[in-house]
């Protein structure tokens, strides 16, 4: 009997010091030789400073600036998660009734509008970096407005959204969208 609670704590052991130290470090050492901006939290830096991660979204409340999908957690990643809202809840309802009748307002858009559920609804995490192209098209008039944008500025800045639509990963991964964050800044750098 002694014998094999001995042989248990020798194989908790070793087994804890391997998987618990020796594998981590050898992973996050393969990652950052193999794929360092990813292993590193994929952050984007302009001018040397820190601007965000192109995997956490941000608040952009400016009509300047194209607006993320809501979040449930104000875009606060420590406590990351939704808003637990079931299907059937009527708070559910009512923000979602609130929230398109603000995007169509905010964006001037006729009543009628069709808006991208991403729109609508938080992610699961509240931290979603992309948009649907919808949701950024939607969004094209009230920006080019709230910068002074004459017709030639307002094609260019399609033309931007256009570029920045990422396809699925793997060509079936995911949807098509566009990153919030990465649009902004190419956004900033249109003359």
């Amino acid at each position: 009997m002694k014998k094999h609670l001995w042989d248990s704590i020798k194989m908790l052991l070793v087994m804890t010091i391997f998987t618990g130290i020796i594998y981590p470090l050898a992973m996050t050492g393969i990652a950052q030789i193999i794929f360092p901006n990813q292993a590193n939290g994929s952050m984007i830096k302009i001018n040397g400073k820190l601007v965000g991660s192109r995997l956490i979204g941000q608040n952009f409340t400016s009509d300047r600036y194209f607006w993320p999908r809501p979040s449930a957690i104000g875009y606060n990643p420590l406590p990351s998660g939704g808003s637990n809202y079931g299907p059937t809840s009527d708070t559910l309802k009512d923000l979602v009734e609130m929230r398109r009748k603000e995007f169509i307002r905010l964006n001037g858009l006729p009543s009628n509008t069709r808006v991208p559920p991403d729109m609508l609804y938080a992610s699961g995490s509240g931290l979603d970096p992309d948009i649907s192209p919808e949701a950024a098209e939607l969004q094209i008039g009230r920006v080019a407005r709230a910068r002074g944008f004459d017709l030639a500025q307002t094609a260019r800045l399609r033309k931007l959204v256009q570029s920045h639509i990422q396809e699925p990963q793997l060509g079936f991964l995911g949807n098509t969208r566009v990153n919030v964050l990465e649009l902004n800044i190419a956004l900033d750098s249109l003359r």
